[in-house]
């Protein structure tokens, strides 16, 4: 990554900041103002979240989970990971995975797990670059539109 990039962990009363970004993410469908209302119901239950800035400028972000399952132990969930268009192909979602991986190493996490979109093909290609193996499927049942 280059070195005019810093990546620090987003104080939590900075993390609405992630919102255009997150916006973007999910391809401006989901308004802004209900990624609000999301993301206040998110902070209290301990979401955190990597920012990357390029001067003052965030230009990537990794939602974090501290979990335990069952199935995996206690582990790092990345989420909602972007990166501007501006930025991509510039190894900054490289650099944030080896700064989360470093940070589940101290909490001494069993590993990590992240949840990709089936029709994400960069995504899950990024992923498995990144060490990650499919598991199994990840599936949604909508209660409301």
């Amino acid at each position: 990554m280059e070195s005019r990039f810093n990546i620090k962990w987003i104080p939590t009363e900075n993390l609405f900041s992630i919102l255009p970004l997150a916006f973007v993410l999910n391809g401006e469908k989901i308004p802004i103002e209900v990624l609000e209302v999301r993301l206040s119901a998110m902070i209290p239950m301990g979401y955190k979240c990597i920012g990357v800035y390029d001067g003052e400028r965030l230009v990537g972000i990794c939602g974090v989970w501290e979990l335990n399952k069952l199935y995996a132990g206690k582990h790092l969930e990345p989420d909602n990971v972007i990166i501007d268009p501006a930025y991509q192909g510039k190894k900054i979602g490289e650099a944030m995975m080896t700064f989360l991986a470093n940070y589940a190493e101290e909490l001494d996490c069993d590993g990590l797990e992240v949840n990709c979109y089936a029709k994400n093909t960069r995504g899950k290609k990024f992923w498995e670059n990144q060490g990650y193996e499919p598991l199994g499927f990840h599936m949604i049942k909508k209660l409301k539109a």
